[in-house]
């Protein structure tokens, strides 16, 4: 009858990325005898499905970045064995505005009864989405299927001794476990759990800090100063930054907006809506510190467009399209990314912002709208394939058929500062509360604002490219130089912001003297004599402008007693502060990924060295190491954009790989895991 087949995983990582894996195991088991069994051991310290980034009891101040109709954690490509449970976010929010759960504390119940498709869900939210898609899951484990949770971490996995059990065989080509090599899982409490293949989800991780990081610890240590490093603002003790003194905060992305609730509404403040819906008024409790805040561009990340779906449905790539693409490999190229992508998306975006402000702003058009528009198009024509040509071309248009005061600076909307100085520092305040409000304003036109279509077009363009580049779709030095070198920063500055609202919310801040700004390309440093963390830019002269302790100004510098570097831990593989990798890394199991700049220079990248598909990764020696299988963020230098959730299916508009891409790993690693083959839901 031969033998029962018997198989033992060990999920590393129970965050949304262990938890995909855990769940495309259970929709493709397929038990060829009643006796086949499979075991799942989910290692993680923190709670499974939620995992670290996603716990249910975080402040509801920390919202995600994507709005309820967006994430899911469940596939609904019909390429995949349908699941056994679960929904995407948006359908277990209607569900639970209908038949609340049991469990829901009043604060979950109070959010879901106000929070709608178009609406930004807190963290804490949908890490009880994960958490009851958990258990969901877990209540309809097919025959033969048993987990075990170990709230431990895992600090070592390494090859275990050939098994010699008998009556049971392992997953493999003759179905008998003789001679297979497993692996030996170490936890920090102790327990070894020896499986036959092991998935690293680990999700973010801690990060060793750079060279300018320690010094400046090193000296808030000495002077008695604060100095909160980078780390996941749930993890951040924010009772320690002192009230009403200065502070200086370092970033101003997504993790700013966090810093930024945290010490105004986090400590009792409130803002109130003005009678016209516009301006907002901040309460202040008193407690606030006083907010500097600091970053490359001198300006925060712009905000999202008021939108009905992720996409904005006026914008069509004509092309940077998925098609357009593929012609490179059908013809044997493989694309640099400023030399042959990039100049398709740029002809996207110019015409997203053109054709939108002959809609909306006829009368920015010299000429004829229509007639502007067949010139543009014309110009647009990808029949010079030099980059110079089709620029020159359609400036050629826009010079004769647009106002100058409407014409479009693409490298300005990303760095609205830049070119410009400021005598004051209060006169930079008033250009960045300018800056928020007419985004704010441009955001609430949604559809019909020529700039955020023009971002609108990026937003699709990066769907289309996260498939291009993936799996070495690009050159190396393109990888480096472009995509990663100056592209990524771009894109994200305008495409990934927050809600409009935290725009407002930043503008009254300031207006009520809670944040000031330091301006762009500053530079940090510590005042020793005066005991202080300092930081001043280029572009902002002038001394204090308002003499008092809590300006936090001194002469062209600001002053701080404490400093928040207001970003995620660094995602690279080989700083991560996490034993198990840097194990892994020490006895050759994984290695970094390098790739060769354009001047032939080996540089070591974010992410480990991996072969698809499924992600296994690559050993010291250049080996593949089976049975070990990587997901999610650590696969970042073989995709971009490794940390956005996976998207759910839109109910309207393009339906772009990416989407679910990471879904699709999970489900490739869990069918070679099982050995079975693709499957078609019915």
């Amino acid at each position: 009858m031969g033998t029962s087949q018997s198989i033992r995983t060990a999920l590393i990582g129970a965050g949304p990325r262990g938890t995909s894996v855990l769940e495309r195991l259970l929709a493709n088991w397929t038990p060829a005898k009643p006796a086949d069994t499979l075991h799942l051991d989910v290692v993680d310290p923190y709670p499974a499905g939620p995992g670290h980034v996603w716990q249910p009891g975080q402040s509801r101040l920390y919202l995600m970045n994507t709005q309820s109709f967006y994430p899911t954690i469940v596939p609904e490509d019909r390429e995949l064995v349908k699941p056994l449970a679960g929904h995407t976010f948006d359908g277990w929010r209607e569900l639970q505005r209908r038949h609340p759960h049991p469990s829901l504390t009043a604060q979950e119940r109070a959010e879901l009864s106000g929070l709608g498709p178009a609406d930004f869900p807190s963290r804490a939210l949908y890490g009880r989405y994960l958490r009851c898609t958990l258990e969901q899951l877990l209540t309809r484990l097919p025959a033969g299927v048993t987990v075990d949770f170990h709230q431990a971490t895992a600090t070592s996995v390494r090859h275990a001794a050939a098994a010699g059990d008998s009556g049971t065989a392992s997953a493999g080509q003759d179905g008998s476990q003789g001679g297979r090599v497993r692996f030996d899982v170490g936890l920090d409490d102790g327990a070894v759990l020896t499986v036959d293949s092991v998935v690293l989800a680990l999700g973010h991780l801690e990060a060793q800090l750079n060279a300018e990081q320690r010094e400046l610890r090193a000296a808030a240590e000495e002077l008695g100063l604060l100095y909160l490093p980078p780390a996941a603002p749930a993890d951040v003790d924010w009772s320690l930054v002192p009230a009403v003194k200065p502070v200086l905060v370092r970033g101003m992305g997504l993790n700013f907006f966090d810093v930024m609730g945290q010490l105004t509404e986090g400590r009792g403040g409130s803002f109130r809506a003005g009678e016209d819906g516009g301006e907002l008024t901040y309460l202040p409790s008193g407690r606030e510190p006083l907010i500097i805040a600091a970053s490359r561009r001198g300006t925060p990340y712009r905000a999202k467009a008021a939108l009905t779906g992720y996409y904005p449905a006026a914008v069509s790539l004509r092309y940077c399209t998925e098609g357009a693409i593929a012609k490179f490999a059908d013809a044997g190229i493989r694309p640099s990314f400023d030399h042959d992508l990039w100049p398709l998306l740029h002809r996207d975006a110019v015409w997203a912002y053109y054709s939108t402000l002959a809609r909306s702003q006829p009368g920015a058009i010299l000429t004829d709208p229509a007639e502007f528009l067949r010139a543009l198009q014309e110009s647009l024509h990808p029949h010079a394939h030099s980059t110079g040509k089709w620029e020159d071309a359609a400036e050629s248009v826009i010079d004769v058929h647009i106002r100058p005061a409407h014409r479009l600076d693409l490298p300005g909307l990303a760095a609205p500062l830049a070119g410009r100085s400021f005598s004051s520092r209060a006169e930079l305040d008033a250009a960045v509360v300018d800056y928020l409000m007419d985004d704010a304003r441009r955001s609430a036109l949604g559809e019909d604002d020529p700039v955020k279509m023009t971002i609108g077009a990026l937003h699709h363009g990066r769907a289309v490219l996260k498939t291009a580049v993936a799996d070495g779709g690009i050159t190396d030095e393109s990888w480096v130089a472009g995509l990663r070198g100056w592209f990524e920063s771009f894109v994200e500055g305008l495409a990934s912001g927050p809600p409009a609202l935290r725009a407002k919310q930043l503008a009254a801040l300031v207006r009520a003297g809670v944040v000031r700004f330091v301006g762009p390309d500053p530079k940090f440093g510590v005042d020793r004599k005066a005991g202080t963390f300092t930081a001043a830019s280029p572009w902002v002269g002038g001394g204090p402008d308002g003499g008092a302790e809590r300006s936090g100004m001194a002469g062209d510098a600001v002053a701080a007693v404490a400093m928040i570097e207001a970003l995620a831990p660094a995602n690279r593989v080989a700083v991560n502060s996490s034993p198990l990798l840097e194990q892994l890394l020490a006895e050759g199991l994984v290695r970094p990924r390098l790739m060769m700049t354009v001047e032939g220079t080996p540089v070591q990248t974010s992410g480990l060295d991996v072969v698809p598909h499924p992600y296994r990764p690559l050993g010291a020696n250049g080996s593949v190491t089976d049975g070990l299988y990587v997901l999610g963020l650590q696969l970042s230098a073989a995709q971009w954009g490794t940390a956005i959730a996976a998207e759910a299916w839109p109910k309207s508009g393009p339906v772009y790989r990416s989407g679910q891409r990471t879904l699709h790993d999970a489900d490739e690693i869990a069918r070679d895991i099982l050995g079975v083959e693709a499957a078609t839901q019915n």
